[in-house]
């Protein structure tokens, strides 16, 4: 079963770093959501899509995933871009 290993990013009303240092490591949805015909929720019979386990390091959710014998893709964080500017700039 296919998992992915990622980077927690930081949260678009975040401003600081915090909790974006943990690694983790989520099972590839194997199957098609589907809505409940009691409920309306969506769902599905892939139990495996609700495990996320977290690691302090890459490198730590890698040899769980190789020691369990898990196939893994590692995504990586895309590169941070600060445009740097002064309060200035906002008037020309």
């Amino acid at each position: 079963m296919p998992a992915r290993i990622y980077q927690i990013p930081k949260n678009a009303m975040q401003s600081g770093k915090a909790r974006t240092d943990t690694w983790v490591l989520e099972f590839v949805p194997t199957e098609a959501k589907k809505p409940d015909p009691l409920t309306g929720w969506a769902g599905s019979g892939n139990t495996p899509e609700q495990v996320s386990l977290k690691f302090p390091t890459q490198d730590a959710a890698k040899a769980y995933a190789d020691r369990e014998g898990i196939d893994y893709t590692v995504v990586n964080t895309p590169p941070k871009t600060l445009k740097i500017q002064t309060y200035a700039d906002n008037f020309r």
